[in-house]
């Protein structure tokens, strides 16, 4: 055996252990038995999104995966030897069906959002569901109305709101130490191999920069800038007519400018800026996840102080998880971090970007 497979083996191995026996958290896996008051989790979809989630689960307290579902037995099974479960479902149904799963997190493609909610809710389901919650604002309301309907707890899964340096974020701001916000500057963009029928750019599975990176800036614009009074936004379209790049300008109550960019032609800084009367706050490379640090600069750019770096354990979708764990254990049906009004101002948004760029998908109709 050569030195690669030694040093592979032995991580995996590592891994296995950390799962089943890490001392940073109170829940053992049910192999051992479960604590009473263990939340356990099922993963609808084993895509790349979903490995990270169910990686990151391990930092989660009370939680427990319990069950992954795929549409193919192989993807199922391969998934659980590499993220440990009890139930390995060949399709989607068999999940909600399982009595011993409390709440579903569903990690497939976004057109597929409201289908998967609704079937998991029809089931009496808890769900945490994958941004964007759904395609448009109608999807969006009749899931809601749904979850509650049945008096199920149902929560789309915008983790940037529950990472430590998007909280430290809004407790600058509530404090004052920028004075009022004047601007915001927000852009994500990649480059990824074009593929006509992957789904960043398929129209029929929801294709553009929109909603899969534009929903970043638009979430912060009007996470600390609350419902625009006007919007203008204009798009380029990729060849399969999708937005390869999508241009929006929000102006909010007094005034207020939030400047936001996607784009799928090209690598931006991904980067957010925040300007008020007294100061500013830059949001490093990847302002929405946990590799971001705040810069603080007060007056003048010779002030600047670093005010998050924080490393962080996993991807950080743990919070967000923990965040849903605390909500079942007390008996609440929505979340009141991100709440059903929060969801639906983020896709009335989206609609009314969409239809001042010129992006249709055949779901609108």
């Amino acid at each position: 055996m050569n030195t690669h497979s030694i040093k592979e083996k032995l991580k995996a191995a590592i891994f296995k252990f950390r799962f089943y026996f890490p001392i940073y958290r109170s829940k053992p896996s049910y192999t051992t038995g479960m604590q009473p008051n263990t939340i356990r989790w099922g993963i609808l979809g084993c895509g790349k999104i979903a490995r990270k989630f169910a990686s990151d689960l391990q930092f989660v307290n009370n939680a427990q995966l319990i069950a992954v579902a795929s549409r193919s037995q192989s993807t199922a099974d391969a998934f659980a030897r590499e993220f440990p479960a009890k139930y390995k479902h060949n399709s989607y149904e068999a999940l909600v069906q399982n009595p011993e799963v409390d709440v579903i997190y569903i990690a497939t493609p976004h057109v597929y959002h409201y289908e998967h909610t609704l079937l998991c809710l029809n089931h009496s389901k808890a769900v945490l569901c994958e941004k964007p919650f759904a395609i448009n604002n109608h999807q969006v309301k009749e899931m809601i109305a749904l979850a509650q309907d049945k008096k199920v707890f149902l929560m789309e899964a915008l983790w940037t709101k529950f990472l430590p340096h998007f909280q430290k974020l809004n407790q600058i701001i509530a404090e004052g130490q920028i004075g009022e916000i004047r601007s915001v500057i927000a852009d994500f963009g990649f480059l990824p191999p074009y593929n006509p029928e992957g789904r960043l750019f398929d129209p029929n599975l929801g294709g553009g920069s929109l909603l899969d990176i534009g929903i970043y800036p638009v979430f912060l614009a009007l996470s600390l800038l609350g419902k625009p009074q006007s919007i203008q936004a204009i798009m380029t379209p990729a060849p399969t007519g999708v937005d390869e790049q999508c241009a929006i300008t929000f102006v909010h109550d007094n005034h207020t400018i939030s400047q936001l960019f996607s784009t799928l032609a090209s690598f931006t800084g991904t980067e957010a800026v925040i300007h008020g009367s007294k100061g500013r706050i830059r949001l490093t490379s990847r302002f929405y996840a946990t590799t971001a640090t705040l810069q603080f600069y007060l007056d003048t750019p010779s002030s600047q102080k670093e005010l998050f770096n924080q490393k962080i354990d996993g991807f950080g979708y743990q919070y967000e998880a923990q965040h849903v764990v605390d909500c079942l254990q007390k008996g609440l049906t929505e979340s009141p971090i991100m709440t059903f009004a929060d969801s639906i101002l983020l896709i009335e948004t989206l609609d009314e970007i969409r239809r001042m760029a010129g992006i249709k998908y055949h779901w609108d109709a």
